[in-house]
């Protein structure tokens, strides 16, 4: 795990890797309090590096995850930061957005920031390689009730998406997020900590966009789409979040 100054926080926040595991522990026991019905979803952010030599076992796991998920409710999306750029190594699917996204994170949490880290649902954050961790953390959010649901449909136009919105239930003050995600990426190292190595990705998100909830349980907006989007190797997933608590209530994949 690699470990991270946050400058708006201060010397406070840097402790040991015993410390930022536990803390991740407290903070998942405190966040866990809904009814476990059964009927949940499970919105894994994998926040990672390729310069990190700590991520690409999370980055595997997370892959291993995608692929016997079938049809259960899991929701993968691989943030790529750009903080550990200057190791010598320019992580070419690195946003600062996602390093803003991972810095709010820390302080709703609350948590460190470091690679590779995962939230899941935006309430619960371990070491994104600690398998047990991340087994346990899915088993939970699959556990537990929703209180909203959320459903997309999207029509694909050259270089947008223009889409439709339905949900069902308490959405708050929340937002809807879309993200646009590729599903497979490889890229060879050329320097930096994992100088030489061909590393493989999974639900790469290329690009995530907000939009206010309209009065109402339904909308309509559109997403500017990267040159090569198409159905097979992209795709669309939206999440009903609360920008205060970084709680997300729903989730579900674009039907394209």
């Amino acid at each position: 795990m690699k470990q991270i100054m946050m400058p708006a926080i201060g010397a406070a926040i840097v402790l040991t890797l015993f410390s930022a595991v536990f803390a991740n522990r407290v903070s998942a026991s405190k966040k866990q309090t809904r009814t476990n019905n059964g009927n949940g979803f499970a919105v894994l952010e994998l926040f990672t590096s390729e310069g990190c030599s700590s991520c690409p076992p999370a980055d595997a796991l997370l892959a291993r995850i995608q692929t016997e998920a079938g049809n259960k409710p899991i929701y993968v999306l691989a943030y790529h930061v750009d903080y550990w750029n200057r190791l010598g190594w320019k992580d070419v699917f690195s946003q600062p957005q996602y390093s803003k996204r991972q810095y709010q994170y820390s302080q709703q949490l609350p948590s460190q920031v470091y690679t590779p880290q995962l939230v899941v649902n935006g309430h619960t954050s371990c070491i994104g390689s600690d398998e047990s961790a991340v087994t346990n953390a899915i088993g939970d959010a699959l556990g537990n009730g929703t209180t909203a649901s959320l459903g997309i449909k999207a029509q694909l136009q050259p270089g947008k998406a223009n889409f439709t919105y339905e949900l069902t239930g308490n959405t708050g003050n929340s937002q809807l997020l879309i993200a646009v995600v590729q599903k497979h990426a490889v890229s060879k190292v050329e320097r930096g900590e994992n100088e030489g190595r061909t590393l493989s990705h999974v639900q790469v998100v290329r690009d995530l966009q907000a939009f206010k909830l309209r009065d109402g349980k339904q909308g309509a907006a559109s997403i500017h789409l990267p040159d090569g989007f198409n159905t097979q190797e992209w795709e669309l997933i939206g999440m009903i979040q609360d920008p205060e608590t970084g709680v997300i209530s729903a989730a579900a994949k674009a039907s394209l």
